[in-house]
């Protein structure tokens, strides 16, 4: 069974990624894009279906034994683990070098002290863990066919076929390095070129260390921003800039359930608040391929705005069950695909529009086509506002007029109408302006409870929803007003576990079935940065500061975050890792910083 969720590590190459478990094993792999096929499953299933560990030799009856330490090389992707056994220490270092022709995930091992027994097991299972490849030598190197993949294995160590699984038994003393490598190539073409793993380590911390250094970020909060920085550079795919949610399918929220989602695709609001969080740390590159990407994403069609895309902007989603894979700790279904890409999420045009407008005032070069396309999202939202839709959290209920989404949808035309008045677009401002008009009129009259002080979930509902946190970070109204301070209040009464983390809305008892689903879930992570960004707004920054500590104390020992955190089983849940999660702990971080509210 894989590990906990917290005890992986990411590596990557921005095209693809690996989770690396605490005991060595590579449970998780996707080849040659974060959207393809996993040639290991391990992690959703059993090894039947896919991992390669290596590690000190251990009895077939016992467990393999976890590192005792391990950390990524200073500021890079690349993985250090260390085991102690008692015949010496080891250390293996894992990595994805920035590709320049074959995909490769490289794994020197290094004797530090010492004889130690070695084992590689490597057991290659292509669709998903479904499809058991042909493996063969040709000319000297080992390689794995199925259908339209190739995966080589090179290595100098010997190797040997058993139970479907090749095998390298080897000892490393002081001074030894011994290298593996996986290569993937379309199986038509001819075989990759053969690896040079030690010239590309030194090109991969080369590549990290010259990235980092761009960083405009220098307060006390440095190292859990670097380290959310890379991990959101890990998530980008290079070749066209989009950027996925996770690199993960199917990694439940509540485990045992079936809220179990694939996140391998570009949401148009995780994208949005990743650029807003990359171009305030001065990466503007990045954030001007994301601009690109939209822009080919959503042309021809801007008005049927998808609320995610592929990560080359394909628009067909289609949603599936895995039936052969058992799930994450029996959490099924495991699902491909994302049957909510073509729901009606308001919110996502004013995501869309904040991160143009944010882009637009740090002097990213002027798009024409991206004001134009700012300016056909609000004629669409002129007829479509008004309308129930299925909110930020994509529930599989009925639709409902969610008030997050009427603010983001006036979010969306006060940056357009900054954006007239700047006098770089053309539009009808005065009729935008009494559109926004009517927008805030109609949330504070139909989405605010004067007799709790709060704002809703939806018109006419008691229920709270943590995206009410975002009301005064959006501008919508200003964080001294009664209203906010009131709905901060109840949301903290209402959505908070016992440990002071943020729910995004009640599923239990009488609410159960709000989202359609069965089941509860855990913290997440994202709202429970919200609150901490809201109390620093109203001047409560000694509390905001405090709770922002303890969400990073949730970071796993590599200071990496899932989606969630579950108050019970005190643990990570969710896709891994989560920009959702990563981005607002930078958001959080600078305000603190901008505020002096942190410790000494």
């Amino acid at each position: 069974m894989a590990g906990r969720i917290e005890d992986f590590a990411l590596i990557g190459d921005m095209q693809t990624a690996a989770l690396v478990c605490r005991d060595g094993t590579v449970d998780w792999l996707c080849l040659p894009r974060f959207d393809s096929h996993a040639i290991f499953a391990g992690l959703l299933g059993t090894e039947d279906h896919g991992f390669w560990r290596l590690g000190p030799a251990h009895a077939a009856d016992v467990e393999p034994p976890t590192a005792a330490r391990r950390t990524y090389r200073g500021d890079s992707l690349i993985l250090e683990s260390e085991w102690d056994t008692p015949r010496g220490t080891v250390r293996v270092t894992d990595f994805m070098p920035p590709r320049d022709g074959a995909p490769q995930l490289i794994r020197i091992v290094e004797g530090v002290s010492g004889r130690v027994p070695m084992r590689s097991a490597l057991r290659m299972r292509f669709s998903y863990g479904r499809v058991v490849p042909w493996v063969h030598k040709h000319d000297g190197r080992t390689v794995a066919v199925a259908g339209p993949d190739s995966v080589w294995f090179d290595t100098a160590a010997e190797t040997y076929g058993k139970s479907l699984t090749t095998y390298a038994d080897f000892t490393v003393a002081p001074g030894d390095r011994i290298a593996f490598t996986i290569s993937w190539e379309p199986s038509h073409k001819e075989p990759p070129a053969l690896p040079e793993p030690e010239q590309s380590l030194v090109a991969t911390e080369d590549f990290w260390r010259e990235w980092v250094e761009h960083c405009t970020y220098h307060g006390p909060y440095r190292e859990a921003v670097i380290r959310s920085l890379i991990t959101l550079k890990a998530l980008t795919y290079a070749p066209t800039g989009g950027i996925v949610a996770a690199p993960t399918t199917s990694l439940p929220e509540d485990v045992g359930g079936v809220r179990n989602w694939d996140y391998r695709y570009t949401w148009l609001r995780d994208a949005a608040i990743t650029l807003s969080s990359l171009l305030r740390t001065g990466y503007r590159d990045e954030a001007r391929a994301w601009r690109e990407w939209l822009l080919r994403a959503v042309a021809g069609d801007p008005e049927n705005l998808q609320i995610m895309y592929g990560i080359a902007g394909e628009r067909e989603l289609g949603e599936a069950e895995l039936d052969w894979l058992p799930g994450y700790e029996n959490s099924a279904p495991v699902r491909v695909g994302n049957g909510a890409a073509h729901q009606l999420q308001l919110d996502v045009y004013g995501e869309v529009t904040e991160a143009l407008h944010l882009a637009h005032m740090t002097g990213l070069a002027r798009s024409d086509y991206a004001s134009l396309l700012q300016l056909k999202l609000i004629r669409y939202l002129e007829d479509h506002w008004d309308q129930p839709d299925e909110g930020i959290w994509e529930v599989r209920g009925p639709r409902r007029h969610f008030v997050h989404s009427k603010v983001m949808a006036w979010v969306a035309v006060d940056r357009t109408i900054k954006l007239i008045e700047s006098g770089d677009a053309d539009g009808p401002l005065e009729r935008w302006r009494e559109l926004r008009d009517d927008i805030h009129r109609d949330v504070c009259e139909k989405g605010y409870d004067k007799e709790r002080n709060t704002f809703t979930q939806s018109y006419g509902s008691k229920e709270l929803d943590a995206s009410l946190l975002l009301i005064p970070q959006m501008g919508f109204l200003p964080p001294d007003d009664k209203r906010v301070i009131g709905t901060i209040e109840a949301i903290q009464r209402e959505l908070s576990t016992p440990d002071g983390f943020i729910l995004r809305y009640p599923t239990e008892g009488e609410h159960e079935g709000v989202d359609g689903l069965p089941g509860d879930e855990g913290a997440f992570l994202a709202c429970s940065f919200w609150m901490a960004d809201d109390l620093a707004m109203i001047g409560r920054v000694d509390e905001a500061r405090k709770l922002f500590e303890k969400l990073l104390a949730l970071r796993n020992d590599l200071g990496l975050l899932a989606e969630e955190w579950d108050p019970r089983l005190k643990r990570q849940v969710g896709n891994f890792p989560q920009a959702f999660s990563h981005v607002p702990l930078i958001d959080t971080a600078l305000r603190l910083t901008a505020s002096g509210a942190y410790g000494g």
